[in-house]
């Protein structure tokens, strides 16, 4: 273990290069900078751009109870979400492996690389909220089968 002085002071991250969970986390910190932005659609998820770099986007999502995707994956990007609000559910397809299911709730991020499959459900009783960020583009591809 070591000792951190007291009068130290983080360095801001540089967005351009941090990893995209801690590009989630960051916004997600800052409600003051997205909050007015936020939105709830009975019909379907409700998603808006927070920003666009060019080596990133980040996302707002709300997740009405019962909303989710499909099975999907990011085609060549990487990225993360995190959890601002609720409890969501991630079911990861993994080909030749058993599915794997991972509950998360506020404060929670997961992270994807290149051709991750996976679907994202509200599950509970109460709206959710989510950060996600793309690196290097957004790149939905729906899962057939």
């Amino acid at each position: 273990m070591f000792a951190v002085p007291p009068n130290t002071v983080a360095a801001p991250a540089d967005l351009t290069i941090a990893h995209p969970a801690r590009i989630a986390r960051e916004f997600a910190a800052d409600r003051t900078s997205w909050a007015h932005l936020l939105r709830y659609d009975a019909d379907e998820r409700w998603a808006g751009l927070l920003a666009r770099t060019d080596a990133y986007e980040a996302w707002l999502l709300s997740w009405l109870p019962g909303q989710r995707t499909d099975l999907h994956d990011h085609g060549g990007a990487t990225g993360a979400f995190t959890v601002v609000q609720g409890v969501l559910t991630e079911r990861v397809a993994r080909p030749g492996d058993a599915e794997l299911l991972h509950s998360l709730s506020a404060g929670q991020s997961r992270v994807f690389g290149p051709h991750y499959a996976h679907q994202v459900s509200n599950l509970g009783v109460d709206p959710a909220v989510t950060i996600h960020v793309y690196r290097p583009q957004r790149a939905n591809r729906a899962i057939r089968g």
